[in-house]
């Protein structure tokens, strides 16, 4: 893993979180990693979605080297590549649940604005 330039990183810390974690994809591989801890490339990509593969590819590599997942090659003929978290990586455990908490009430909030309407129609 390459160093971080530590001078490089924003002041504010949530925009540090940000720069790591600062899209959907990203936040959707963790979702993947955390849940279901090692994963081959081909299942990471079943699981995360409609991503295609240069997309999954690049979000890997930029979360390997800001040391949030590991690569793991195995010298296999076919070539086994296995994907999981870091100890760094497993920190952001907490945030995950946080916005996995935060979708949740969003989405029973507005369950409930609908239901009312409907009552009042």
């Amino acid at each position: 893993m390459d160093k971080i330039n530590l001078q490089k990183l924003p002041a504010c810390p949530v925009e540090t979180t940000l720069t790591f974690i600062g899209n959907k994809w990203q936040v959707l591989i963790l979702r993947d990693l955390l849940g279901k801890g090692t994963l081959r490339f081909n299942e990471l990509q079943r699981s995360v979605g409609k991503i295609s593969q240069k997309v999954l590819t690049s979000n890997l590599r930029e979360l390997e080297h800001a040391g949030i997942v590991r690569r793991k090659v195995y010298a296999e003929v076919p070539p086994r590549v296995e994907y999981s978290l870091t100890t760094t990586g497993q920190t952001l455990e907490p945030v995950l649940n946080a916005l996995s908490s935060w979708g949740e009430q969003y989405k029973a909030s507005q369950q409930r604005k609908v239901a009312q309407q409907h009552k009042v129609s």
